[in-house]
């Protein structure tokens, strides 16, 4: 073992021997200290045993380290071996607590976008569809090209969702004063997008506060009522239904349109006072011509059954024999005759079904409606002013609150309600029949017989 005292000019030349891989100088002041020669490097090392076995520690290379640190540092290591500690076990704790740290700083780095997926993925199984949606629409990255539509951007691309700037940040600087200066932004460009992104923006931060992982990085007032009172406007009810004089060139227009399953659509959206995808997601399954029940995927109970009354029955009937009759063995295609593919064919499960729309059933009615709305003379109402007209319309009938609430999904809200009233399908149906035969009565429309399969129906004068 080749001992001499280190010194910057003998560390300078020494050299691995020929033939050898490495060779060793040990230091006389500091007898555990050496320089280790390798293929173009140099590198103090410590040497020691521990328990008897021999252990080695490379302290760092000879350009880093200065001699008088390099000698301290091999004194450090063999005092800790003296005291039975292994200095590769400690600074291997070293490292990864040195690690750890840089990964906490990671995470409270990172931005809240990466929370909140983990929201989303860990909260999709408690909620709707349209919920879903909106979570993804709020925070989509946007720059996609606007391929649908009239409105166009400079750049003929899609603008971020509302919550997407907030949420680049990481969740410690979502404060109060951020939520605050978003919402005096948006609430000015987008009021009703801007409200929404507050309940989801809150509802989100409510659900990291009682994550572990999140819980040091929330401000517990970042969404604070105070900052909806002061920069959202307040909220209006809405109040756009049909009237009774409204009906009759109401049903007058909507017969009229020329396709058959968005004329159905809106009308049994009216007689039956259902959200508007409760009807559009309506299957043939759920519904029951033999003993007259609908069965509609509720939002708030999962599902409800409510009466098959004897117009809405003609309506789907005439859309079942529709959707069950096979296309003709051929067509015109660009004035060539085609063949249909008769063997591929197969009746569509939905009972709005939409031969163009990815998901084969009917997406957007709002075009024919508003077209119907106008053709009418009548002021703009939408889909869930349908729903509006079914309860408006309902008390000219003098129906009982509770039947129109329980035919239209509304969650009780009295004790009475919930605890003492179970009505049976035909008490419904005895009611919501009596609602149906007023509206087409002030529509001009005469209400079916039900022994008639497929209700002819003719206007009164």
């Amino acid at each position: 073992m080749q001992r001499e005292r280190l010194t910057p000019d003998r560390i300078r030349r020494f050299i691995i021997p020929t033939g050898k891989a490495q060779a060793f100088l040990w230091d006389t002041e500091a007898p555990r200290l050496a320089v280790r020669a390798t293929a173009g490097a140099k590198a103090y090392i410590f040497e020691s045993k521990l328990n008897r076995r021999t252990l080695r520690v490379t302290i760092g290379d000879v350009r880093a380290w200065n001699l008088d640190d390099a000698r301290a540092e091999a004194r450090r290591l063999q005092t800790l071996i003296d005291q039975g500690t292994d200095p590769r076990e400690q600074k291997r704790e070293r490292i990864a607590a040195s690690e750890a740290k840089r990964e906490e700083a990671r995470r409270i780095e990172a931005p809240a976008l990466d929370a909140w997926s983990a929201y989303i993925e860990a909260r999709r199984p408690k909620w709707g569809e349209r919920s879903y949606r909106d979570h993804l629409t709020l925070s989509k990255e946007g720059g996609e090209a606007i391929t649908r539509g009239r409105k166009t951007t400079e750049d003929g691309k899609t603008q971020p969702g509302a919550l997407r700037a907030l949420l680049a940040l990481p969740l410690s600087k979502i404060d109060a004063p951020t939520v605050r200066a978003f919402l005096k932004d948006d609430a000015a460009k987008r009021p009703t997008q801007a409200a929404l992104a507050f309940r989801l923006l809150r509802a989100f931060l409510n659900w990291c506060a009682d994550r572990p992982e999140y819980q040091g990085q929330i401000h517990a007032d970042a969404c604070a009522g105070r900052i909806a009172r002061d920069e959202l406007p307040k909220r209006q009810a809405k109040q756009d239904a049909l009237e009774r004089e409204m009906l009759r060139p109401w049903f007058r227009e909507v017969r009229a349109i020329a396709n058959p399953v968005q004329s159905a659509y809106l009308q049994v959206a009216l007689l039956t006072g259902a959200r508007r995808e409760e009807v559009a997601e309506m299957r043939w399954e759920d519904v029951d011509f033999r003993w007259r029940k609908i069965i509609i995927r509720d939002k708030v109970e999962g599902e409800r059954t409510i009466p098959l009354t004897p117009y809405v029955a003609g309506l789907l009937l005439e859309l079942k024999r529709r959707n069950d009759t096979p296309p003709p063995p051929h067509r015109i295609l660009h004035g060539k005759r085609v063949r249909n593919d008769l063997e591929a064919w197969e009746p569509s499960p939905w009972v709005f079904s939409s031969k163009t729309a990815a998901s084969g059933r009917l997406q957007e009615p709002r075009i024919a409606h508003n077209r119907a709305l106008r053709d009418a003379g009548l002021p703009s109402i939408t889909i869930h002013g349908l729903r509006r007209s079914f309860g408006s319309l309902s008390e000219w009938c003098e129906v009982p609150a509770g039947i129109v609430a329980q035919i239209q999904g509304h969650k009780p809200s009295a004790t009475a309600e919930k605890h003492y009233r179970v009505r049976p399908i035909d008490l419904l149906r005895q009611w919501h029949e009596r609602i149906e035969a007023w509206i087409l009565t002030e529509a001009g429309i005469e209400q079916p017989h039900q022994d008639e399969a497929a209700p002819a129906l003719r206007v009164v004068a």
